[in-house]
């Protein structure tokens, strides 16, 4: 199958030339899912959401390794729908990559699919919050295919939580709840509203959201290897700080978003997809690599000593920009 022309967004980086380059892509390998969770952002107006453009399984593993090799990416993050539902793609799939993140919400049975994958397994409150949100019988459906992974299962396993107005007080019951299983670690993402947005879910701005961002710092100081979150990704979304790291989103640098749309890639204004509030993000990537990388912020809340990959990766690049500009030496011979 021949895939039709990229569709065109004001955002779009797949027909910029020369290709920017990213460290790593997000990818809904499907428009499926077997649940309609209330908080989605994949199933509002204006994100390519249709069940009918999905891919073969031939035609979008194609394209995404030429994608791959024309934007230099060396990870992948799989999502949906449900990506488990197409689960003999990213068997296929994460062959693709040194390193593969699948976010699931964890109805499917996961698979052993090796040491390069990281399954983030979505769950949100203690099991009364989470239902209503996810859908009836759905957190012991989850818990259940969690407590039965085997003892020599190879991929790493984290649950992720979307924190919300409505379950802020009560998420150490969920940390609770898994602390002594197969799981390896918890991390809270914040929830990203559509633009307009006004619910029983999202704050109004940073500062009504900080009493959410200080019950989460209280959950890291008392179980610190089990939630993931940094101490200092945390302390950026204070209102001192959020809108310098969402006005200078460093997720735009580091994560390419690609979305199906009739038998085509597109890429949407985030990963959250063309209508999320920037103003009031609180997404895991976006802070979580706000912390590892330089920027406006660090005036305020000071960078720790510790250089990570991604910082890494970025100053290759640059220093492969700089070699690329450099006046050429002339032989006189």
């Amino acid at each position: 199958m021949k895939l039709n022309v990229y569709s065109g967004t004001p955002w779009d980086r797949l027909g910029t030339e020369p290709p920017p380059q990213f460290p790593a892509a997000m990818l809904n390998v499907t428009n499926r899912c077997n649940l309609t969770c209330a908080h989605c952002f994949i199933y509002t107006d204006g994100n390519p959401n249709n069940p009918d453009d999905d891919l073969s399984d031939e035609a979008l593993l194609a394209e995404v390794e030429r994608v791959r090799d024309k934007h230099g990416l060396y990870a992948m993050l799989w999502m949906g729908g449900e990506p488990m539902i197409r689960w003999r793609l990213l068997e296929k799939g994460v062959r693709l990559f040194g390193q593969n993140i699948i976010t699931t919400n964890g109805t499917i049975p996961l698979k052993d699919f090796g040491a390069s994958v990281t399954y983030v397994v979505s769950l949100d409150g203690p099991e009364d919050l989470n239902d209503p949100v996810r859908g009836e019988g759905v957190y012991a459906k989850v818990r259940g295919n969690l407590l039965a992974l085997p003892e020599d299962f190879t991929p790493t396993v984290q649950i992720q939580c979307v924190v919300t107005k409505q379950n802020q007080g009560r998420l150490e019951e969920l940390v609770r709840d898994f602390q002594d299983t197969p799981v390896d670690g918890l991390a809270f993402t914040f929830h990203v509203p559509n633009e307009g947005e006004d619910s029983e879910l999202s704050w109004r701005d940073a500062a009504e959201r900080e009493s959410a961002v200080d019950a989460v710092l209280e959950l890291k100081r008392k179980y610190p290897s089990f939630v993931w979150n940094s101490t200092r990704a945390l302390e950026l979304m204070r209102p001192k700080t959020a809108r310098m790291v969402t006005d200078n989103c460093p997720a735009m640098r580091t994560v390419l978003p690609l979305y199906v749309e009739k038998g085509a890639f597109t890429s949407p204004k985030c990963c959250y997809g063309n209508n999320a509030d920037c103003d009031r993000c609180g997404a895991w990537v976006v802070f979580s690599h706000a912390n590892k990388l330089p920027g406006p912020w660090d005036a305020v809340v000071p960078p720790t000593k510790e250089r990570g990959p991604l910082a890494a990766y970025f100053e290759q690049q640059r220093a492969a920009e700089a070699d690329s500009h450099a006046p050429k030496r002339v032989s006189s011979g």
